[in-house]
């Protein structure tokens, strides 16, 4: 007799229960696969060993950057690799080439820089700096490219063979800074801008108040052009053994060289000296296999990242006798009131930073590596308090500077124990701005109007619907005045000079590391490791740690930046580069990417030291 079929719901429930234990056989799944990738993970970095004889394979991706900009340790477990890989640390580029230079298993530097999307001339010359302590060991530099732009090109240069692909070319263009003006925008909008600043080249403000660069700005912007194109095209030049001129030759003159070189970028580059062969990918592989160390018929190499796994690995083992420290700490970013991630400068998270170093018995001496344009000015002070306070318990405070060290950036440097900068360095921009903007105008225009009563003429002052009285101007204006007056008369203190002095290279005036010196804003010219050294010079050490201190995580941040790290490891040796398409993150980054200046305008007086000629 033949056995009845179940009913309907009894079918339903039954494929319900199938669904569920399927889900849950997923989930173990899953559950299994990602603690293995986690556990293979934590092997992952140590499994590629350093060559007996080999080349460090140098290949900076991203933006050259002085401090990641911090992602949330979930979200970068589906970003992948490109979200890591889009800033790369320049301390980390100068540690590897300063080991690998003393290191007898390295016989070459081969730089790579396709994956190299730029970072600025300052950052280009402290690795600059590092590149020629490396040159000195006698060991060959090879730099290989499909495409060199301007600033890959300034690396390359120290090669002593640059490779360049047949459909490839040398891209140099020059220096230059332009921006965009909102006045008449602005007008027909019907949107009042109300600033008050002081200083003739406080120039942040400028889009704002009219349709073109103001005669003194462009004065100052035309001197710091040229005098970091001198700085680009003169170590170029005697880099590669060209006349001088040749650069400017190259570029002004690309259009008729190009034609006469039929179009032919690759051979224009060779033409010029520029490069030293032209070779597809297979020939430069063929060609590296002939000229560097290997095993069966292919080169070896390690790349940064290993190398510096291994060579942290030594330093750590040999340091851990070291009980004296010498604190390293990042301001980099826009200066921001109150705690912010890494990537930008909060006040209470720098101050709270510098805190902890002062009750931190072992941190004898505290270098400040800042590459900030400035800020937020209640902010920035909130930072300088806190210097102050850890200078107070007999910490020398050295001041490092980056790309830019300019407006709230040298409000929090003017007082430390010394100052170093780099040549190409832009810094100063001693001034203060406010801006307020209304739109009683603007709302008219459809209709909508703003009335009420105040006890006071000033009540309504800060609605953004109704004209600013003279009153409320003056009470701004005279806000503004006295920052400044703060700000030179900390920057005599600071500097040993007189507020009149300070008075006349300030202004808003944006200065190279050059000539700040020449200035006294500056004590010396030094990169990141010569501040270390100073430091320690002036906290009488002779043998030290250098301790790298950043904002502290939570436990769960701890946890899942190891899940994190293992299980990139793991994906990238499986040749997995994220869990989320490509595109969606490029879409997701650039929909999010305006949102970001909103969280940099939050100083509670709307007070600003911020330099707006810095990023060129």
């Amino acid at each position: 007799m033949a056995e009845k079929k179940p009913g309907i719901i009894r079918r339903f429930f039954r494929l319900i229960g199938n669904i569920a234990t399927a889900i849950r056989y997923l989930f173990s799944l899953l559950f299994v696969g990602f603690f293995l990738l986690l556990i293979v993970g934590m092997f992952a970095e140590d499994i590629q060993p350093i060559p007996d004889k080999g080349a460090l394979y140098l290949a900076p991706s991203g933006v050259l950057v002085d401090q990641k900009t911090y992602t949330d340790p979930l979200d970068q477990i589906f970003l992948g690799s490109s979200q890591r890989d889009s800033e790369t640390l320049v301390r980390d580029i100068t540690e590897a080439l300063d080991s690998a230079r003393n290191d007898s298993r390295i016989t070459h530097l081969l730089l790579d820089t396709d994956y190299m999307a730029g970072g600025g001339i300052s950052k280009l010359e402290e690795i600059s700096s590092a590149l020629l302590r490396f040159k000195k060991s006698g060991k060959p530099i090879i730099a290989v490219g499909d495409n060199f732009n301007q600033q890959q090109y300034f690396l390359a240069s120290h090669a002593d063979e640059i490779l360049l692909n047949p459909l490839g070319a040398v891209s140099i263009t020059g220096f230059g800074t332009y921006r965009s003006y909102f006045k008449e925008a602005l007008d027909k909008l019907k949107i009042n801008i109300n600033v008050f600043r002081v200083g003739d080249y406080k120039s942040a403000v400028e889009p704002f108040l009219g349709s073109s660069m103001s005669s003194q700005v462009k004065q100052e912007s035309r001197e710091l052009i040229d005098s970091l194109w001198q700085f680009y095209s003169s170590q170029v030049e005697q880099l590669r053994g060209l006349p001088d001129g040749a650069i400017d030759d190259f570029a002004n003159n690309l259009h008729f060289k190009l034609q006469a070189a039929n179009g032919d970028s690759s051979a224009l580059a060779k033409q010029q000296n520029l490069v030293d062969q032209i070779a597809t990918r297979t020939e430069m592989f063929a060609y590296l296999n002939e000229v560097l160390p290997g095993t069966d018929g292919e080169f070896d190499s390690i790349n940064m990242k290993a190398y510096l796994n291994h060579s942290r690995l030594s330093t750590r083992s040999s340091a851990a006798a070291k009980a004296h420290k010498v604190a390293l700490v990042v301001a980099k970013g826009s200066i921001v009131d109150g705690e912010q991630p890494e990537g930008s400068v909060g006040g209470d998270t720098l101050a709270g930073i510098f805190s902890r170093l002062r009750d931190d018995s072992d941190v004898k001496a505290v270098v400040l590596r800042i590459d900030s344009g400035g800020g937020s000015a209640f902010a920035s002070d909130i930072i300088r308090d806190a210097i102050s306070a850890t200078q107070k318990k007999g910490i020398p405070v050295v001041v490092s500077m980056g790309s830019y060290a300019a407006s709230g950036g040298y409000w929090i440097a003017a007082d430390a124990d010394r100052v170093l900068a780099l040549s190409t360095t832009l810094t100063g921009s001693i001034g203060v701005f406010g801006i307020i903007p209304t739109v009683e105008n603007s709302l008219a225009a459809l209709g909508v109007y703003s009335d009420g009563v105040g006890t006071t003429d000033i009540a309504g002052m800060m609605q953004l619907d109704r004209p600013m009285t003279q009153q409320s101007k003056m009470i701004f204006q005279a806000g503004v005045d006295n920052v400044y007056t703060r700000f030179i008369s900390l920057v005599a203190d600071g500097r040993s000079s007189t507020p009149a002095a300070v008075h006349e290279i300030a202004q808003g005036r944006v200065w190279t590391g050059e000539k700040a010196l020449e200035l006294g804003l500056v004590d010396q010219l030094g990169d990141l490791n010569d501040a270390i050294v100073v430091a320690a010079e002036l906290a009488n050490l002779e043998e030290y740690e250098v301790d790298y201190r950043r904002k502290p995580l939570t436990v769960y941040e701890q946890l899942l930046m190891e899940m994190n790290t293992n299980i990139s490891a793991s994906l990238s040796g499986l040749g997995i580069s994220s869990l989320l398409p490509v595109t969606i993150r490029q879409q997701a980054m650039k929909i999010l990417e305006p949102l970001r200046v909103l969280d940099t305008l939050n100083d509670p007086r709307g007070i600003y030291l911020y330099c707006g000629n810095c990023p060129l």
